[in-house]
């Protein structure tokens, strides 16, 4: 974690305007983009300048590289610099991430590429400094979560670095004068997603995080800290990019898929015997965390162990394998007695250890499955008594997540408070869990979506798996729910299977909104099917040769559509202009 940075207001703000800040660089941004539409030949006055956003969808590595790609041919076009926002979902938010980390990135977007895809076809990071992250995160967070372990063991994989700045110290190395698009990520929050409110959605900016469309928000460099009635109790550090990007990019499938490449991923990790020895053989910490509590209720189980060497750590390995294999076993419907056998073998000389013989072996049926959970809980308690090691702790905080599917967990900075403009559901928890936009919705639309940002024109680029419209189906259909203007979606019959490369969507005092599929009929050809099948979203790290080639077939989609995207933006000069 990054070093703690002057505290702001350290109040909740509950009310529907723009940040100070993001208002006034705003405002430095449509100048900009005033001399960028001379540039085009549009001629305008101040007040006429629309207010463009440009929204990236999820879709993993292929949105990363998807999104860089149309952003190096906007740039070439002249059109990047006409964007006022620019707002991401999942993928789209680690090459925001990779962008933003570069001042004035947009000045120098080709060098900034090659830097990119550098890095992309890059090694991966060392286990040795994954651990090491591991466990500052383990240790310097109020809430353990899988997002901090998808964090280090999937994100790395995908982005090859561990970017321990915040998104505060990025946006300081930004010049102030609008060289640059204003940055939204946006995640969702679970329990509104589950109770079905009306504002699932959260955004966080380079100043403040909170509901979008609720309009209640807190610093940025506060968020994760503790709140009561309103004002902040105790500081915690900003999270770190690494951690954004884990906290904007979880959904990259089902929740079985997702366990699986998790306790895969930890059974990697255990195969890396000599770097879990090295770190066994260390001084041992003086201090331990149980799994989702706050700093004040933590167990200090370690300290009371610390002094307890494992009399044999190669027995204690295997357990630990064997039980990573255990629940793989379980979610592949594979037989676990062996297993079973191996773990009752080798611990049966613990205190209590021959009172679990009549404790259930693990079946195959979807009831009866369950009982991995209570298992993996026992057999590591039983080991967790024979040695004392952080590793231990962390792994079973995770299992503790695993089981609860705990995702972002962090302080709700809403706790306690009393205000009619807010869902009583986000006052009354002490904790919220934040995930992926994906789950709900595929692409950012709620962020550049409310009303005092008085968007004009969305272009919308679609990475997205599967129907290459359900995100602007899906938004028109909630704006209609909520009374948020948004133009009609109709979708031509076949044009799913067969989409093209450009959609436009009008409607009376709505922004227009533009929709470009990645793949389509115009870049693609009559192989739309093999390049789906080539860039999947839960997939390994792509090769140089693919990522060159998704540059290149994602900057098509805007080099055919200049002189369309142009007229478009024309026609958002005049309607604004018409309406004054």
């Amino acid at each position: 974690m990054s070093a703690s940075k002057p505290q702001k207001s350290g109040k909740v703000r509950i009310e529907p305007s723009l940040n100070k800040e993001e208002e006034e660089f705003v405002d430095g941004r449509r100048k900009s983009v005033l001399e960028s539409l001379k540039k085009l030949q549009i001629q305008c006055s101040q007040n006429e300048v629309p207010n463009i956003a440009l929204l990236g969808s999820g879709g993993g590595q292929r949105a990363m590289v998807g999104l860089l790609g149309s952003l190096v041919q906007l740039q070439k076009t002249g059109l990047l610099d006409c964007v006022l926002y620019l707002s991401g979902v999942s993928g789209s938010t680690w090459c925001m991430a990779s962008l933003y980390k570069e001042p004035d990135w947009s000045t120098k977007l080709e060098t900034v590429k090659d830097k990119i895809i550098k890095r992309l076809n890059g090694p991966e990071v060392s286990w040795t400094n994954a651990v090491s992250k591991l466990k500052k995160y383990y240790y310097e967070k109020d809430f353990f979560s899988l997002t901090d372990v998808w964090a280090v063991m999937f994100i790395t994989s995908c982005v090859k670095e561990i970017d321990e700045h915040t998104l505060t110290e990025q946006w300081s190395q930004q010049s102030k004068d609008g060289k640059v698009p204003f940055p939204i990520y946006t995640v969702i929050d679970k329990k509104c997603k589950q109770h079905d409110n009306r504002d699932s959605w959260f955004e966080i900016t380079p100043h403040e995080a909170g509901y979008s469309l609720t309009g209640a928000f807190v610093d940025t460099s506060n968020f994760g800290s503790k709140f009561h009635q309103g004002s902040q109790t105790n500081q915690q550090d900003e999270f770190d990019m690494l951690y954004l990007q884990a906290l904007c990019g979880s959904a990259l499938a089902d929740e079985v898929e997702i366990k699986k490449f998790l306790w895969q991923k930890i059974k990697d990790f255990f195969q890396q015997k000599e770097t879990i020895f090295q770190e066994m053989r260390k001084e041992q910490p003086e201090r331990s965390k149980e799994a989702i509590k706050p700093p004040e209720a933590r167990l200090d189980r370690m300290s009371d162990r610390r002094q307890q060497d494992p009399k044999s750590p190669d027995e204690c390995y295997q357990v630990l394998m064997n039980l990573v294999d255990m629940n793989l076993s379980v979610l592949t419907g594979e037989d676990t007695s062996a297993l079973d056998e191996s773990i009752r073998t080798t611990l049966n000389d613990l205190p209590g250890g021959k009172s679990h013989e009549d404790r259930l072996r693990i079946a195959h049926t979807k009831t009866e499955k369950l009982n991995v959970k209570s298992y993996t809980t026992d057999e590591y308690n039983r080991l967790s008594d024979r040695i004392g090691f952080w590793i231990l702790d962390a792994w079973m905080s995770i299992i503790n997540c695993m089981n609860q599917w705990i995702w972002g967990r962090n302080h709700n900075f809403l706790h306690n408070m009393t205000d009619e403009a807010v869902p009583s559901t986000l006052l009354e928890t002490e904790t919220r869990d934040f995930e992926d936009t994906g789950l709900l919705l595929n692409s950012p639309y709620f962020s550049v979506l409310r009303k005092e940002r008085n968007i004009d024109l969305i272009i919308s680029l679609d990475f997205s798996e599967g129907d290459p419209f359900m995100t602007v189906k899906e938004a028109a259909k909630t704006c209609k729910e909520l009374n948020i203007p948004f133009p009609e979606v109709n979708i031509p019959s076949g044009h799913s299977e067969k989409p093209k490369d450009f959609y436009v969507f009008k409607g009376k005092n709505t922004p227009t909104v533009i929709h470009i599929p990645l793949f389509n009929v115009v870049n693609c050809g009559d192989k739309i099917e093999d390049w789906r099948k080539n860039y999947k979203t839960f997939q390994g790290p792509y090769s140089a040769k693919m990522i060159t080639d998704l540059v290149e077939v994602a900057g098509k989609n805007i080099t055919n559509n200049r002189g369309k995207l142009l007229e478009q933006i024309r026609a958002a000069v005049g309607q604004k202009g018409s309406r004054r």
